[in-house]
């Protein structure tokens, strides 16, 4: 057990900070969740017009500048790039449109179920379900290939990028959009926020602790550590929700949440799915980002304009339910993602499977 002592120690940290944000103002079962801090950072940017979906998440910032520091000081900062760039970033985009018709990634699936929300159950199933159907595909060698070593100048992009994001959060000029009502407008102290990112950063990073990862691990490999942290999650957030009062168990009348059924499968299924094929959940995207894999730069970025695309279109659901259009365009990504698995099946695009378990969530493909 001692060997796991960190993926479990990252996961209570992530779990317990999660409650202790939200409590802090925070949206509910929304202290931590990369796909909706991303986009409500897409909004704050004014990529999208979303009124309510408008904030610079400093969880995100101090996530991502945590994991740069860490990487740079265990000398793991490697800028390395080139493997299917232009696949990485449609998968992005999509698994962003899935998540957001279920409304959270895998670690707010986490969080949501731990704060009662049933519906986070159904989505579970669904991810379940995309990640084994993604393990099929890695049987079969599935592979973008792997990545090569690149200039150091394409890893400073990100952080610099990141650093711009931090600038702009405590000057707070004009042109950076904020919402005045919604859960864009719910948000814990920017520096107490910019704080738990940073912790969170710091062991995610040197964890690799990865939502997806942890299940798709169990059933690829046999391994599993990463799912110890996934479990490590869901126990501290329950235990906090039950401290704090905020525990609700039903379908009905959760925080940012809808009870249709089907889509919340459906979403999930399709995050589920994308995640494996990358290589790693929307949070192992943004520390790898920040290590200076240029590959997850170009996930995250797929994320952001997915995120854009979702809000601009009609496409995210709400609480009220998923759009026909967001029901259309999750059926759409999951032929899309089906086509990408079975062509790049048949046609190797070069790098062998490898199966890296102590890489974490990187594993065979975000070399």
């Amino acid at each position: 057990m001692q060997k796991h002592a960190l993926i479990i120690l990252s996961g209570l940290t992530l779990g317990a900070l999660a409650v202790f944000l939200v409590l802090m103002g925070n949206p509910g079962n929304y202290g931590v969740c990369i796909a909706c801090m991303l986009r409500d950072i897409t909004g704050a940017l004014g990529l999208h017009r979303a009124p309510v979906a408008q904030y610079l998440r400093p969880e995100i910032i101090g996530l991502s500048l945590g994991a740069t520091l860490t990487a740079l000081l265990t000398r793991e900062f490697r800028t390395t790039g080139g493997s299917s760039p232009l696949l990485r970033f449609a998968l992005g985009f999509v698994g962003m449109i899935g998540m957001l018709v279920f409304l959270g990634c895998p670690v707010r699936t986490v969080l949501r179920l731990a704060g009662g929300d049933l519906n986070a159950g159904v989505g579970l199933v669904g991810l379940v379900a995309g990640i084994i159907l993604g393990t099929q595909f890695l049987k079969k060698g599935f592979s973008l290939g792997r990545a090569a070593k690149v200039s150091s100048a394409n890893g400073s992009v990100f952080p610099l990028f990141m650093l711009g994001l931090l600038a702009a959060a405590l000057i707070a000029p004009p042109f950076i959009l904020a919402s005045e009502t919604g859960p864009g407008s719910l948000h814990a102290p920017l520096f107490l926020s910019l704080g738990a990112g940073v912790i969170i950063g710091v062991l995610a990073q040197r964890s690799r602790l990865c939502m997806a990862g942890g299940i798709r691990d169990a059933i690829f490999f046999k391994d599993y550590h990463l799912l110890y942290g996934f479990l490590a999650v869901f126990v501290a957030a329950l235990l906090g929700n039950l401290l704090v009062g905020s525990f609700k168990l039903g379908f009905a009348g959760q925080p940012l949440a809808h009870t249709d059924g089907l889509w919340n499968f459906m979403g999930m299924l399709l995050a589920g799915l994308t995640a494996v094929l990358l290589g790693g959940c929307p949070l192992r995207q943004l520390v790898a980002a920040s290590e200076g894999n240029t590959d997850a730069v170009i996930t995250v970025l797929g994320l952001i304009a997915g995120a854009a695309f979702a809000h601009n279109f009609g496409l995210a659901a709400s609480p009220t339910g998923v759009p026909p259009g967001g029901q259309v365009a999750v059926l759409l990504g999951l032929l899309f993602t089906l086509g990408i698995g079975l062509v790049v099946c048949k046609f190797k695009l070069g790098g062998e499977v490898k199966n890296e378990k102590s890489c974490g969530c990187q594993g065979t493909l975000l070399s």
